[in-house]
Parts: C-alpha cells; structure tokens; sequence
C-alpha cells in the first residue's frame, strides 16, 4: 500500500504535509505510510477514498482503478458539495447561481452559442 499512497498523493500534487491534513493526519505519518514504516488504518484509508474520491479496492490491494469512475449525476453532485463548502463570493458560486435562474429559452440560446463556439474553432 505504501507505493500506491506515494503513487495517489503524486498524482494530486500534494505534498505529505498537505495530503495529511486533507485525511486528517500529520504529514509525517504520511511519510510514515510511504516508507513504511506504518499502515494506515481502516479510518484512514476510508478517509483517503472519501475525500479523494479513490477505489478502495485500488488502495489497499492495487486491483482495478486509481480513481473511482462516476456518472455524470454524481460528478455533478460531488461539484456541488464542493462548491456549497466555498466561501459565498467565489466565482464559481455566483455563476451556478446565474444559472440556477435560467429559463428553458435562455438554456436553449446558451446552448447555441456553445455549439457555434465549438463550429468557429474547427475554422
């Protein structure tokens, strides 16, 4: 387990200390996990797929995908729940928020300009 810890947090661009604190350890024992040195329990592991969104089983046994594959409804439910967590000011906020209060012509006309952007870079 302890190269598919090392493998997971080089992948996401985290250093131990950074990784640790989003599982809700030191980095240190992070560092601990890589060599190691400890195995991390079942609290953390569980940790570390909830908030990285990692196939458990890829984890503890390195079978299958790093990441767990989600459906569109849930890639679009885990961005929200992300979003609700932000600060009220963020851009990504008060653009769903624009959004949320589209009617169904003004979906249609967004969805032509998206369809004529894409047509003007093929040109």
């Amino acid at each position: 387990m302890k190269n598919r810890i090392k493998a997971l947090r080089n992948t996401l661009h985290l250093s131990q200390t950074d990784f640790g604190a989003k599982v809700g350890v030191k980095g240190n024992t992070i560092g601990n996990y890589e060599i190691g040195l400890r195995n991390p329990s079942d609290a953390v592991i569980f940790s570390i797929c909830r908030e990285f969104d990692v196939n458990e089983q890829w984890l503890r046994t390195g079978e299958g995908e790093m990441f767990l594959v989600k459906t569109r409804d849930e890639e679009i439910a885990s961005f929200i729940g992300t979003l609700l967590k932000k600060e009220d000011d963020t851009f990504q906020k008060r653009l769903i928020s624009v959004l949320s209060k589209l009617e169904e012509s003004d979906w249609e006309v967004l969805e032509k300009m998206c369809y004529l952007m894409l047509e003007s870079k093929k040109d």
